[in-house]
């Protein structure tokens, strides 16, 4: 499911425009990449969590060269855990 067909989806079930739907979940996008880029965690009630981990440098192979060892290095990343109510509608 893309961003589009959420607009659709919901904007058909809700009556609302498509563009007053895009907008407001465009604005939710760019705040949880707000709160994520502060180091901030964002918690959504019964869907998950999102927050920002540091993953560790470590050693890596070129898959151009295998021969040949890279390091990579530690970078910022986003990570999400799911909710419990997701988890047990998911997991079913």
């Amino acid at each position: 499911m893309t961003k589009r067909d959420l607009v659709v989806r919901i904007a058909n079930e809700t009556g609302l425009t498509q563009q007053s739907v895009h907008s407001v979940i465009q604005r939710t996008l760019e705040l949880i990449t707000t709160k994520l880029q502060d180091g901030d965690s964002v918690e959504l009630r019964n869907f998950g969590v999102f927050k920002v981990t540091e993953r560790r440098a470590r050693r890596g192979i070129n898959p151009n060269f295998p021969e040949q060892k890279i390091e990579i290095p530690a970078k910022r990343v986003v990570v999400f855990k799911q909710g419990k109510k997701m988890k047990s509608k998911v997991g079913e």
